[in-house]
């Protein structure tokens, strides 16, 4: 018996329209549909008058809809993947059974559409040519302090989602590390209210408190010109065993320390090798 295959549809983030012909003539033509929420999904379904049987996957029942949806998958039945809006897959559900399905060699196809984090990042005026998504800021405090760090050094372009009862705490803990580097704010994108607001964290926080709707924040990389000030009251030995600590590799150490006060490795590696 052939396998089936599995379609990761893209499905509007706000404006109906953006839906792509080829969406939905596969949400049409598939056996099911497997939904981060069924009730929303309905509601797309029904504008775009598609009648097709729907099964719960969502975050809370991955790992257990997963294998229900790979007998299906094995038995012949096509099925599409869709999330609530957007990309699946994309700070969504949607990883678990994608891995699933290469492992079985399973077909995978995209079917692309919207997504949240390019369409704020291609309006927000901030440099497009290298960026790093992140997602949500993770809620653990080490890890986040670990996120924010790891942001605050990037020389990228940085895109994070927010949710909008959290953005104030995102933008404080931001504006501890970032001072006035630029950051744009861009809400219910494609929608009636869609809106972008551009300036440093400061002004941000000034225009944040009580928006609604899902949030992206887009931050401009470091200045790849400029010098981590930070690690000028450390002499050499001092900021080597600050990395040693950290259970770093000496070749690594040497390839940071380089990196953080903007020298070639081979001048720190001469001073270690003395």
């Amino acid at each position: 018996m052939c396998k089936g295959t599995l379609y990761v549809v893209a499905t509007p983030i706000g404006n109906l329209e953006d839906i792509t012909l080829r969406a939905v003539r596969i949400l049409k033509e598939v056996d099911l549909i497997a939904a981060e929420d069924t009730r929303c999904t309905l509601k797309l379904l029904n504008h775009f008058e598609i009648s097709k049987p729907l099964i719960s996957y969502h975050r809370h029942n991955e790992e257990i809809q997963t294998e229900k949806l790979m007998e299906r998958l094995l038995s012949g039945q096509d099925i599409a993947l869709v999330s609530d809006a957007g990309t699946p897959g994309i700070s969504d559900p949607g990883e678990v059974i994608i891995k699933k399905c290469v492992e079985n060699e399973i077909k995978v196809i995209p079917i692309p559409g919207a997504c949240a984090m390019v369409n704020a990042l291609i309006c927000s005026g901030i440099s497009a040519k290298e960026f790093m998504f992140m997602g949500f800021l993770p809620l653990n405090k080490k890890s986040r302090r670990e996120k924010l760090i790891e942001i605050e050094k990037s020389e990228k372009t940085i895109i994070l989602y927010e949710a909008p009862h959290k953005v104030l705490n995102t933008l404080n803990d931001l504006k501890n590390i970032l001072e006035d580097r630029k950051v744009v704010l861009a809400r219910e994108l494609t929608k009636i209210h869609e809106e972008f607001i551009r300036g440093n964290i400061s002004y941000i926080l000034e225009k944040a408190d009580g928006l609604k709707g899902e949030i992206v924040l887009i931050i401009e990389g470091k200045n790849e010109n400029s010098i981590d000030n930070s690690f000028e009251n450390l002499s050499l030995e001092e900021h080597y065993e600050m990395y040693k600590n950290q259970g770093l590799e000496k070749k690594e150490i040497i390839k940071k320390i380089a990196k953080d006060r903007n020298v070639s490795k081979n001048q720190i590696y001469q001073k270690f090798l003395k």
